[in-house]
């Protein structure tokens, strides 16, 4: 397997540094980005490997993502997986809603995506291989019925119709773009009685990122390969 180079957002914690981990392990470069890398102890202990980067990255702000930009240059992006995300906040219910935070959930699960994979499309056009991947969820799917948290799965699904249109637009460039449910998974966002284990969700991640092709690309998947319904 060769040498890739992956651009990770919101790897400071979570799948997004579990994610990081499992790439370094299988020898891969990794761009790793959280907001405040100085504070982001767990990520930072892991730069004795000479194949980690770490950038400071604030996703919904243009100035942050132009200077990553500036800083990563022209090298090849293999994958770009877009990671950041927020639940929206604790009040999404008909008698409370933070409008305020509903709006943030848009600019970080919904806008922040797109501005990523816009920004870095010449350093996928460089990669044989380039996928975007957008770690969504399925609360966000319209096949699935279920209530509450309208900000997170309002956000998750623009996210999924975006990449979805993206995904035809760059079909010419042979650029696969996908967004993935990473399972429920026990992490700060997902809670102490999730079905997952970080290390299990980041695992079936790898392993699907690592593999994808044009086949899969504009499909919704999850985090075990298998296609979900929009």
């Amino acid at each position: 397997m060769s040498q890739e180079t992956i651009l990770i957002t919101g790897a400071n914690r979570g799948i997004g540094l579990e994610l990081t981990r499992r790439f370094l392990s299988a020898g891969h470069r990794v761009l790793a980005t959280c907001r405040a890398p100085d504070s982001a102890t767990l990520l930072q202990s892991l730069t004795d490997n000479a194949n980690l980067t770490i950038y400071a990255l604030e996703v919904t702000d243009s100035h942050s993502v132009r200077k990553l930009a500036t800083n990563v240059g022209n090298q090849p992006i293999d994958a770009l997986i877009n990671n950041a995300g927020t639940m929206g906040g604790d009040q999404q219910s008909l008698e409370n809603m933070d409008y305020t935070a509903w709006a943030e959930a848009f600019e970080v699960n919904t806008m922040a995506p797109f501005k990523l994979v816009t920004t870095f499309l010449s350093n996928l056009r460089l990669s044989k291989r380039p996928r975007a991947i957008t770690l969504s969820s399925q609360m966000g799917a319209l096949s699935r019925k279920s209530k509450g948290s309208h900000a997170y799965r309002s956000s998750k699904a623009a996210v999924n119709k975006v990449m979805q249109v993206l995904s035809m637009e760059l079909e010419a460039d042979g650029i696969v773009v996908c967004p993935v449910h990473p399972g429920w998974v026990r992490t700060d966002m997902g809670g102490a009685g999730a079905d997952l284990s970080v290390e299990e969700s980041a695992e079936g991640l790898f392993r699907l990122i690592d593999r994808m092709t044009m086949e899969q690309s504009g499909k919704f998947w999850t985090w075990e390969g298998e296609e979900h319904a929009w």
